[in-house]
């Protein structure tokens, strides 16, 4: 088949690498910049971990991710997967239906690698914490995170040499609908490419280019800060893994210092919802102030760090908080590969796979759970702080 991919982040440029693999012509498109600046997947780093409360099919998935994540360090020209650590902590005790208490369980029954870390233990090796604030937590030793944009940057030079048509600096604006199939896209300068089978792969602008999703895809915006510590050595990876604190309460987590001096610390909250192009996405000083006040309380030594960037970055959701790879039943030839609800860039080597089975209708027991379901209405959904009910 001749398949268009819209939209080369991560989701549509590891499709078109499967697709490639697999002897279709791949047409992949997008108005560049790669990686594209506005796309969620730019970024200097994203978390890859199973912790995922008690939900059994993501801990798999994330298994067999971050297996392949370990063969890409191999076979990429540069390793970009760090296998740090990440530390989950609770302001009070695990227990059984809090996601903290429900990952630790279900991994180490799965014979991953987590350690409980009490506040002393936390005060001796992560001394950066006010441990005092803490009564418990895990280490997971297995996680890590993946330097997202050079990904990015390495697997559209990856699909470039496996013979993908990359057609960047072209803009989407249409698709090509006759007949009642979808025979391609529309550009912006009314030229139109012709293919078997569109993906549209655009992330959160796609209830934006695609106004037929807005019942059930919304795009929100959270803040990321990029700071500069005082002691860089307190946030060194071997003392400051990647974290998670409190996450159903805080909505915090972030990152080690990286290559260039810098901590990552973002928020994964309810967020606003905005287009991406919109000019309201930019961080407030009110989500700067409740960093600082959250900075205080839990990293003093990093409260008053220099922030050097900031950036909102921007998600697709979708009511129920799961993946949305599907085929539109009302358009012949449109899929769309979306919902990443703020959780997808860790299953970058598996997303190819699955979204390629869409294509060809091969059956896969994933497509049933990321199925096209316009039924589901806004309610309590499943990833953690997100989606819990603040207390």
């Amino acid at each position: 088949m001749t398949v268009i991919i819209v939209g080369a982040g991560i989701n549509g440029v590891t499709t078109a690498i499967e697709l490639r693999k697999r002897r279709h012509r791949v047409l992949l498109v997008d108005p560049g910049p790669l990686p594209h600046p506005l796309a969620a997947s730019t970024d200097i780093s994203k978390a890859v971990r199973a912790a995922y409360g008690a939900d059994e099919d993501y801990t798999e998935l994330a298994e067999r991710s971050i297996k392949l994540w370990r063969e890409w360090n191999n076979e990429l020209p540069d390793a970009l997967y760090h296998e740090v650590g990440f530390l989950f902590l609770r302001r009070g005790k695990m227990a059984p239906g809090d996601f903290e208490y429900d990952s630790f369980t279900l991994l180490r029954r799965r014979g991953h690698k987590v350690e409980r870390v009490n506040v002393a233990e936390l005060r001796k090796r992560f001394p950066a914490w006010e441990s005092d604030i803490y009564q418990d937590g895990f280490l997971d030793v297995e996680a890590g995170y993946a330097e997202s944009g050079r990904v990015v940057a390495t697997l559209v030079e990856r699909a470039k040499s496996l013979g993908v048509e990359l057609h960047q600096g072209a803009r989407f604006v249409d698709l090509d609908e006759r007949n009642g199939r979808v025979r391609g896209i529309v550009l912006q300068d009314r030229h139109r490419l012709a293919g078997d089978v569109v993906v549209m792969a655009v992330g959160a602008w796609t209830p934006y280019l695609l106004p037929f999703t807005r019942n059930f895809l919304h795009s929100t915006g959270q803040a990321v800060f990029h700071l500069r510590p005082h002691d860089p050595k307190l946030y060194a990876p071997d003392c400051f893994p990647i974290f998670a604190d409190d996450i159903s309460s805080t909505g915090y987590y972030g990152f080690p210092i990286n290559r260039d001096g810098v901590v990552k610390v973002a928020n994964h909250g309810l967020g606003r919802e905005m287009s991406p192009d919109s000019p309201d996405r930019v961080v407030t000083s009110e989500e700067e102030q409740n960093l600082r006040t959250f900075l205080m309380e839990a990293l003093p030594s990093l409260a008053d760090a220099p922030i050097v960037y900031t950036r909102v970055c921007m998600y697709c959701d979708t009511h129920d908080g799961d993946f949305w790879i599907a085929p539109d039943p009302e358009r012949l030839g449109l899929i769309v590969a979306t919902g990443d609800s703020g959780h997808g860039f860790k299953f970058a080597p598996v997303l190819g796979e699955i979204i390629a089975d869409a294509v060809e209708e091969k059956e896969n027991p994933l497509l049933r759970k990321f199925r096209w379901r316009p039924e589901l209405r806004p309610g309590r959904k499943k990833e953690a702080a997100r989606f819990q009910p603040k207390p």
